[in-house]
């Protein structure tokens, strides 16, 4: 990897934590980069999430599969973005979760036993940790308050205006099942919304 082809995550890194040079350094040399085609699994159910992935290029949906066969989103991500099936990665256990690629994609990973070295090794590595931690667990905080107290027009409307990116790159089907909706309930809404622009 050149300087330039890292430099978005060594800015999301010191963005969180002020990392010396030397610090960054050891950091990075824990990460992978894995290039991955799309349609192109990094989880599946029953097999243990090894590793956490930072998105440097691409972009990947998480999903489950209910008894029904019917998918549900649970999340997105693009560059600057990570992803895993968490409950799987922190606890080490068989994952629950579908995370599959939407386009070609370049990805950072760290497994976790290289995680949990850095963590005892430094404070600072201990609170870059912590960071995302607290932050995805705010993110999920604040979905599971929308879905419960908005309609389904204010979600999509609040999504597409905190995460444009997103609406543009991902798929309707995935969209609406991430939104909690159907694919056709979400056509009206956007609709809707180009008929008020026009």
């Amino acid at each position: 990897m050149t300087d330039e082809e890292i430099e978005p995550f060594l800015q999301h890194l010191q963005k969180r934590v002020p990392f010396s040079k030397q610090e960054l350094e050891e950091l990075l040399s824990y990460f992978r980069e894995k290039k991955i085609k799309k349609r192109q699994f990094i989880i599946q159910p029953e097999f243990v999430a090894r590793h956490r992935s930072y998105v440097l290029e691409g972009a990947f949906r998480a999903y489950v599969i209910d008894d029904g066969g019917e998918e549900h989103t649970i999340q997105f991500a693009i560059e600057d973005w990570w992803i895993s099936d968490y409950n799987s990665y922190v606890y080490q256990t068989p994952a629950t979760m579908f995370v599959v690629a939407l386009e070609d994609s370049v990805i950072l990973q760290i497994d976790y036993d290289s995680e949990q070295k850095l963590k005892a090794a430094h404070h600072r590595y201990e609170t870059f940790f912590r960071i995302m931690a607290e932050r995805s667990a705010a993110y999920q905080q604040r979905r599971v308050i929308s879905n419960l107290t908005r309609t389904a027009e204010e979600r999509y409307n609040d999504f597409a205006e905190r995460y444009p990116l997103i609406v543009q790159r991902v798929p309707q089907y995935a969209l609406a099942s991430y939104l909690g909706m159907t694919t056709e309930f979400l056509s009206r809404i956007r609709n809707k919304k180009m008929k008020k622009k026009s």
